[in-house]
């Protein structure tokens, strides 16, 4: 009987959907470095001291510094480093098409002569007509995508394409090591579901939407979903090269997320490829069913897991049900078999065997503090789920809004140190987390007038761990590049 068929069963290691293939450890990691995806995962210890305030300098205190492009200050940061801004919302690609807004998740790969490759998620949503080129449009109506730029260390512009269109919501993604990224709608809208929040015309739309893509960097997107991954409101994306696993989270804002993890039929890395065709997904606490990890953990919190089947990833709907319910159908399938409950699964990195991943509202609110808005109380979590062992762990659980306010995005420096991109309600801030779990603030959003919802994403070191490639989604979006003397601190 294989995993999952009999509802739940422990996991101890990787995962081989045709029995006939598995990468071992050492293997792996040499698949990883050979494939040149930028900035080397050297690992985030699981710091036990939970939620502890341990503040360390860091780089030392931000300071305002001007943008190297035009002069502005964008960004407070540590002395001695330093930035420059491009592609912005508005500006022309290199094709003469112009730059769409909503600058989200994004990847860095070597590129050549030392410049690097970014591919760059748009989080556009509603029937608002694609960007670029409409006949490639996988919806012509859709406004979402990826762009695909490369630059120097420097954040000079040398070439920028769009390189998928006709998406919705595209929030973040991953990085695959055999140089694609694959990019994750946030949304299930389309004809078959009823109108959300936004009042968007849904009927506008041509495709179902809530899928994942796969962006190739050497060759045009297909703009074809990988419908066995599920349809819900996905945020990110990351690749477990030994057993050819992708781990996936999910940001249902109002709603119970899960956390899951999608088995190609065949091993990527032989595919050179993410194939559609395969199973879905869903973790749950062993032993507890329906466990629910958004809520404030014990110190040092640590659980075994096991992994329940999603029966009907891509559900067809009737009657144009409503938004809300459409987003919950994949998600309640895995919760009627005993699936855990998150607040708002986020950003997820891959190191060594290990996916960290972020509940944006996880854990208890805290004294002074107000809940926020949407499903969890708490104003931050970060996770570490073993792939060999099936353990999940508790890094770091935000005792208030003032020392992390609702972390998004996620990288990990060339030291280890997780990058953490806040989406809070005052200052936006890229906080560092530590092996040891101490976090300290490595820069800040200059505020933005008018513009109070700007916000940091997309972090991503570039190659060789030079440069931190880092997106600012506002009004008018746009791409930064920020160098200095990474060897004073732990980045």
């Amino acid at each position: 009987m294989g995993l999952g068929e009999s509802g739940m069963r422990s996991v101890t290691g990787g995962y081989c959907p045709d029995g006939r293939y598995s990468v071992d450890r050492r293997r792996f990691i040499t698949n990883v470095a050979a494939a040149g995806i930028a900035g080397p995962f050297t690992g985030v210890a699981c710091a036990g001291a939970q939620g502890g305030v341990r503040p360390v300098r860091g780089y030392g205190p931000l300071r305002p510094v001007r943008d190297l492009r035009d002069g502005k200050v964008r960004l407070h940061l540590p002395g001695g480093f330093s930035y420059r801004s491009f592609s912005a919302a508005g500006e022309r690609f290199s094709d003469g098409s112009t730059v769409p807004g909503r600058h989200d998740g994004m990847a860095a790969f070597a590129g050549p002569k030392g410049s690097a490759i970014l591919v760059r998620n748009h989080e556009v949503p509603g029937p608002v007509g694609a960007f670029g080129d409409k006949r490639r449009a996988y919806d012509p109506m859709a406004g979402g995508g990826t762009s695909t730029l490369q630059v120097t260390r420097h954040g000079e512009m040398i070439r920028s394409l769009p390189s998928l269109n006709g998406t919705l919501n595209n929030c973040s993604g991953g990085p695959m090591p055999w140089r694609a990224w694959v990019s994750c709608e946030e949304t299930v809208n389309g004809p078959d579901v009823a109108d959300d929040h936004t009042g968007a015309d849904n009927s506008r739309l041509a495709r179902r939407h809530g899928y994942l893509f796969e962006v190739p960097l050497g060759r045009a997107a297909t703009a074809r979903p990988i419908r066995a991954a599920g349809r819900f409101p996905h945020e990110s994306a990351a690749f477990d090269p030994s057993s050819g696993a992708v781990y996936l989270t999910e940001d249902n804002f109002a709603f119970p997320s899960g956390f899951y993890r999608y088995l190609p039929p065949e091993h990527p890395l032989r595919a050179g490829r993410l194939l559609d065709g395969g199973r879905l997904q869903m973790l749950a606490v062993a032993d507890e069913e329906r466990k629910d990890l958004s809520a404030g953990q014990r110190r040092g919190a640590a659980y075994a897991t096991v992994w329940v089947d999603i029966d009907d990833p891509d559900p067809a709907f009737s009657g144009r049900p409503s938004y809300d319910r459409a987003a919950q159908a994949v998600g309640a399938q895995g919760r009627k078999k005993g699936a855990a409950i998150f607040s708002r699964l986020e950003g997820a990195v891959h190191h060594q065997g290990t996916i960290y991943f972020v509940s944006t509202q996880g854990g208890a609110t805290a004294p002074g503090d107000t809940p926020p808005d949407g499903f969890g109380d708490g104003r931050g979590q970060v996770w570490a789920y073993e792939t060999w062992s099936g353990r999940l762990k508790l890094v770091y659980e935000s005792p208030r809004s003032s020392v992390l306010d609702l972390p998004d995005n996620v990288t990990a420096g060339p030291r280890g140190t997780l990058v953490l991109c806040e989406d809070g309600d005052g200052a936006n801030f890229l906080r560092g987390l530590t092996r040891a779990g101490e976090l300290f603030d490595f820069c800040r959003l200059q505020p933005i007038p008018g513009d109070p919802g700007a916000e940091f994403a997309g972090t991503t070191f570039g190659p060789g761990g030079h440069t931190l490639y880092v997106n600012i989604q506002a009004k008018q979006g746009m791409s930064l590049a920020i160098w200095g003397p990474w060897e004073r601190g732990p980045f």
